[in-house]
């Protein structure tokens, strides 16, 4: 994977504002291969339809991947016939890599690219970049396998594509139902930031695109599409498809040992409810939910190996009280770095201090456990006091979390203190040497309300952040 490049921070979503004169707001590439037979009409179909439906400038690229055959000149007469077509060359095949190098260079807002055989309703293109026109998402694809599409193709091509997908989601997580439709959009500002992780220079592109986008935390925007199948299509499926795993191995294995630094890639939403200080809501409590329960998983395996360790050694309080210690101390190390985000030395002595606090109290519910079962049986099998044990670290799990969360890792509290609207306004102090100010003259009320964000750069992270209102902390709001 591509690790030099250093990624900057995407930007926040911004509804697009109306382009100059000369400057389209959509460009829409046609990656091609030895089409000189299909180009022309797809060209001239597509002109038509942006020509007399989509209210905003637009252009078309075709982009020509090496063809051998008149390919070339069908594309240059195109460019010279209409005044939104350009063609590119580049002498060496690849649509990811046509892709990459015509996105690169577009002066459009935003992107987008499709199939030369027109296999996708042309009725769904607006649609598809409205959303990104908007500020809505980042990214758009059109989906063959939403419930309201309607596809006409081939069993043996839906097999195919339901398995990639089905292999997305097992393998590497995705959400997006459609990874190989030929119809997709991206807002050029966030293309900026995530082509230069994207490696693969074929069919497996825009897949990889879209997996580090999700990673990232762009939005991506599905439509439903009309899709009919190509009976003269050159793609090749079996190698086309072990191109695709052998991209989803590499994608995997990069995810796996934090090789991509998406991390870096930090939207700041000046709008985003996660930014917001809120009273009395538990954040990330799903996040810590699900961290805990893998943490309890292995924790609760590595008690039960320690105790059948343990067990012939020493007799069953013993030998519980001693896989309980070594198990607890773990899962409060694991807790407090992958479940709690602590990080660092500080405060990990008093953090496993209360950790063995919470441990006495499993150590007292498990022991009682096996008392009232010894108790009951004077000789109980070993798969009984297992089961029993199970039932007792399950009770004294959900106790633990509770604990966790509210005593040991606890949240931050907010360090923005509330400012009640009846208190008269205070004037900061001033140091006597510091030099004199001048108050800034009045603003005059604007006629109708404004984006915070509007006017200013899409890149600039450190302008979008709105200052806190002190009425904001408030109880009942702004007045």
């Amino acid at each position: 994977m591509r690790t030099d490049s250093s990624p900057g921070s995407l930007p926040a979503r911004e509804h697009l504002p109306a382009a100059g004169a000369g400057t389209p707001v959509l460009d829409v590439v046609i990656p091609v291969y030895n089409e000189e037979k299909d180009l022309r009409p797809c060209v001239l179909r597509l002109h038509d339809h942006l020509t007399r439906t989509f209210p905003y400038g637009f252009r078309v690229t075709v982009a020509d991947n090496a063809s051998t055959d008149a390919t070339p000149h069908v594309a240059a007469r195109l460019a010279a016939e209409l005044a939104e077509v350009t063609s590119v060359r580049l002498e060496q095949k690849g649509r990811g890599r046509a892709l990459r190098t015509v996105w690169s260079a577009s002066d459009a807002p935003v992107l987008a690219y499709m199939d030369v055989d027109l296999s996708t309703d042309l009725n769904a293109l607006l649609p598809l970049v409205a959303p990104l026109i908007s500020g809505h998402s980042d990214l758009a694809i059109g989906s063959r396998l939403a419930r309201s599409s309607r596809v006409v193709r081939g069993a043996k091509r839906e097999f195919i594509s339901r398995s990639y997908n089905l292999i997305l989601r097992g393998s590497l997580q995705a959400r997006f139902s459609d990874a190989q439709c030929g119809f997709k959009a991206i807002r050029r500002d966030v293309a900026q930031v995530l082509l230069p992780l994207v490696e693969d220079t074929g069919w497996f592109f825009d897949t990889e695109m879209l997996v580090l986008a999700e990673r990232a935390g762009c939005r991506i925007h599905e439509v439903p599409v009309d899709w009919v199948d190509d009976p003269d299509s050159t793609v090749h499926i079996v190698r086309t498809a072990t191109e695709d795993l052998k991209g989803v191995w590499r994608v995997g294995k990069a995810l796996a040992t934090g090789s991509l630094p998406l991390d870096r890639l930090a939207r700041p939403f000046g709008d985003d409810p996660r930014d917001r200080e809120l009273t009395d809501v538990p954040q990330g409590l799903a996040r810590q939910l699900v961290g805990f329960c893998v943490v309890g998983v292995l924790s609760t395996l590595f008690y039960l190996l320690l105790y059948s360790g343990f067990r012939p050694f020493c007799g069953s309080q013993t030998a519980n009280a001693l896989a309980l210690l070594v198990s607890a101390v773990a899962n409060t190390a694991a807790n407090r770095r992958l479940t709690f985000g602590v990080r660092g030395r500080a405060g990990a002595a008093r953090h496993q201090a209360q950790g063995l606090v919470v441990f006495g109290i499993g150590l007292v519910l498990t022991a009682g456990s096996l008392a009232a079962l010894n108790a009951a049986t004077a000789d109980p099998d070993h798969s009984t006091e297992l089961a029993v044990l199970i039932t007792a670290n399950l009770a004294a799990t959900v106790l633990r979390f509770l604990l966790f969360r509210a005593w040991v890792f606890p949240d931050a509290p907010p360090t923005v203190p509330a400012v009640s609207l009846d208190a008269p306004p205070t004037a900061p102090a001033v140091s006597p040497d510091a030099p004199p100010t001048v108050p800034a003259p009045p603003v005059p009320d604007a006629p109708a309300a404004r984006h915070p964000d509007a006017g200013r750069p899409w890149g600039d992270a450190t302008a979008r952040r709105r200052p806190a209102h002190p009425a904001d902390t408030h109880p009942r709001g702004r007045r």
